[in-house]
């Protein structure tokens, strides 16, 4: 009986890992699909550094997300 339920929040455990990577997979998307749209902009040149700041600091952030995730499930 206590196999089954280790199994079981292990299982449960496996579906929170996939569904959080997933998301931080579709953070890092949305960055590289925000950086191509900013990079289409005709803007003046501290804008766009200004953008560059905003993409690194977004990347920054999903980085740290990323490694919350790994700490998180690696328990």
């Amino acid at each position: 009986m206590e196999g089954i339920i280790i199994q079981n929040q292990q299982s449960v455990e496996d579906k929170e890992w996939a569904n959080d990577w997933k998301t931080i997979v579709d953070i890092f998307d949305l960055i590289d699909k925000l950086k191509s749209k900013l990079q289409r902009l005709d803007v003046s040149y501290l804008r766009e550094l200004q953008q560059e700041i905003l993409i690194l600091n977004l990347e920054k952030y999903a980085w740290s997300l990323q490694n919350y995730i790994i700490e998180k499930y690696s328990k």
